[in-house]
């Protein structure tokens, strides 16, 4: 009866393969890859709809994504500012909720 051995490399290699693997999963501090890029994806589109809108001073407002949580943060000159950013954000696909740390100036 044979015996199958595989080189050591191999195995050594298999194991590095599974270690990068279990790298990439999310925790709860933690994206994934995937989810690291559809979060820098909704920041940009979110920033894009604050840029966009006429009414708010974007230069003055953060966005920030973590696991399709968007946190706004900065200055805006109203109550009515502050309703409408969150508004913006929360209509962009793939947002799970906003958080609100916009501050009046």
């Amino acid at each position: 009866m044979k015996h199958i051995t595989l080189p050591l490399a191999a195995i050594v290699l298999a194991a590095a393969a599974l270690t990068g693997l279990a790298g990439c999963q999310s925790t709860p501090t933690r994206e994934s890859t995937g989810q690291y890029m559809d979060d820098t994806a909704i920041t940009g589109k979110v920033k894009a709809a604050i840029f966009n809108e006429p009414s708010l001073k974007s230069t003055e407002v953060n966005v920030e994504t973590f696991k399709g949580v968007v946190q706004l943060s900065g200055f805006v000159s109203s109550q009515a500012d502050m309703a409408k950013a969150t508004s913006l954000a929360q209509s962009v696909m793939g947002v799970v909720s906003v958080r609100n740390d916009m501050r009046l100036k």
